[in-house]
């Protein structure tokens, strides 16, 4: 997480959703990058799910992507 753009590379662990859900709260322009995202676990998908941050790129499986899609995108400046 840097700034206000989180970006979840690889296979992203339950150990990540209480810092994630953290830092949704504390950072209301949140962005988040899932282009490198290989994986989630379902606590970090229930924590994205919920904050609904918006979303600079999806994660390249379409399956992941399709749980996803109601991200709102990111739209560039």
């Amino acid at each position: 997480m840097e700034g206000a753009i989180a970006s979840l590379c690889g296979h992203v662990a339950i150990e990540e959703a209480e810092a994630l859900a953290e830092w949704l709260r504390a950072t209301p322009d949140a962005v988040v990058n899932l282009s490198a995202c290989e994986a989630l676990h379902s606590a970090v998908l229930q924590v994205l799910l919920v904050a609904l941050p918006r979303c600079a790129a999806p994660p390249p499986d379409q399956v992941l992507a399709a749980l996803l899609f109601i991200l709102p995108a990111e739209v560039p400046a």
